[in-house]
């Protein structure tokens, strides 16, 4: 990419920025769970309309819009994802979500403006694009993931997809600024469902019932010596359980508790093992108490893979728009968990964080928080970025294929 290109993307970028603090406002506004993107759906639509994308809709709430350059080449798809947190804001800001109990706790308001912005520079650059660019605005990301059911429906085929880019923005890292991880990125995860159960009993008379609640906070401690005891300190595991119910008065035994919670791995091997002993602790634990422990798994997302390609090329593309001194390469995966991994699954990938903090302007909170915001500098930003991601791919696949010639 030439100095006059990234100079100009770079441009194009600031001069959409007060468009991008709009359309970044009206989506955080108006926040819907996954598989429920309907207005999303609908004003992202609108505004591929107006740009001239052609589109199509996926996986119920999801859009897949086309870029198709100049001249053809090699096919890049770029990732937004579209789904709020069951969260009630404690913002004060004008845009504050307008939905009690929903908010854009995790970004993806900007990561879907990000996207649309970079479509926008894309589109006034289709001049520049030896190929074809896809656009994946997904739904679920937060719940049952809509990854996959995208890829089932042939988003990766005609024409079929041979990179793919996304990013997620980060509270930890200044306005400004991107950071770039090779190979694991992310955990896999499992969500876990354990029921205990008991027998009734008089509160009055605990020794002629069997209590499940005592029963389950063993389990509940039990489960924690897996981690600590049972898994290689150099290898990453963490069992959380999110949600404890039970019992249905105070003088009364519970003769039930459902036990809800998840389950983060960073190896496959690992991954079986926590399960596998997990289903052993807790059968163990509740037999032990003349109780009885049923063990269910729900299996989550897979590991998210960088391509180490990808990932350099997603570094210098950063190095040339932002400076060297902007580019953070990290060196350890999170325990966190992006459905992106199942693009990643099936093409070369390069998944990056992109910095939203700013302490000036209060925007220090992690995502999940209800007080997350981010600094809108940076919808400039990751459009800029994710639109020089696609135009150098192609450019550099289309070098290639004419080197091989």
């Amino acid at each position: 990419m030439s100095t006059e290109q990234t100079a100009r993307i770079w441009r194009q970028a600031q001069e959409i920025l007060p468009w991008l603090t709009e359309v970044r406002r009206d989506f955080h506004q108006y926040p819907e769970f996954g598989m429920e993107e309907f207005r999303t759906q609908e004003q992202i639509i609108r505004y591929l309309e107006e740009m001239g994308i052609p589109y199509y809709k996926s996986a119920g709430t999801g859009v897949v819009g086309l870029i198709e350059g100049a001249t053809p080449g090699a096919v890049v798809a770029l990732r937004g994802d579209m789904d709020a947190l069951p969260i009630d804001e404690r913002n004060q800001t004008p845009y504050r979500s307008k939905v009690q109990g929903k908010m854009h706790a995790c970004g993806h308001d900007a990561h879907m403006t990000c996207l649309l912005g970079a479509a926008r520079i894309l589109n006034d650059s289709r001049q520049d694009l030896a190929g074809v660019v896809k656009l994946f605005f997904q739904p679920a990301e937060e719940t049952v993931g809509g990854a996959l059911p995208m890829i089932r429906e042939g988003v990766l085929e005609n024409p079929r997809v041979e990179a793919a880019f996304g990013l997620h923005v980060s509270a930890d890292l200044p306005v400004g600024k991107i950071a770039v991880k090779y190979g694991q990125m992310n955990a896999a995860s499992d969500d876990l469902h354990i029921t205990v159960r008991g027998e009734n009993g008089h509160g009055a008379y605990p020794h002629k019932g069997k209590d499940a609640i005592v029963i389950a906070a063993h389990v509940i401690t039990a489960l924690q010596t897996i981690v600590s005891r049972n898994v290689d300190p150099r290898e990453a595991a963490v069992i959380t359980l999110g949600v404890i119910s039970g019992g249905t008065a105070s003088n009364i035994l519970a003769q039930e508790v459902k036990l809800t919670g998840t389950i983060r791995t960073l190896d496959k091997n690992v991954r079986a093992f926590v399960k596998e002993r997990v289903c052993e602790v807790a059968d163990l634990t509740a037999r032990s108490l003349g109780g009885e422990a049923e063990v269910f798994f729900e299996e989550g997302y897979t590991s998210l893979i960088n391509d180490s390609e990808m990932v350099d090329q997603v570094k210098r593309c950063g190095e040339a728009l932002l400076g060297a001194e902007n580019v953070r390469v990290n060196d350890f995966p999170m325990m966190g968990v992006e459905d992106f991994a199942f693009f990643a699954e099936h093409v070369p990938s390069a998944f990056y964080h992109l910095g939203v903090r700013n302490e000036e302007k209060d925007c220090v909170y992690p995502v999940h928080h209800p007080r997350f915001d981010l600094d809108e500098n940076s919808l400039a930003v990751g459009a800029a970025m994710q639109a020089f991601n696609a135009m150098t791919f192609l450019q550099e696949r289309a070098k290639r294929l004419q080197t091989e010639k």
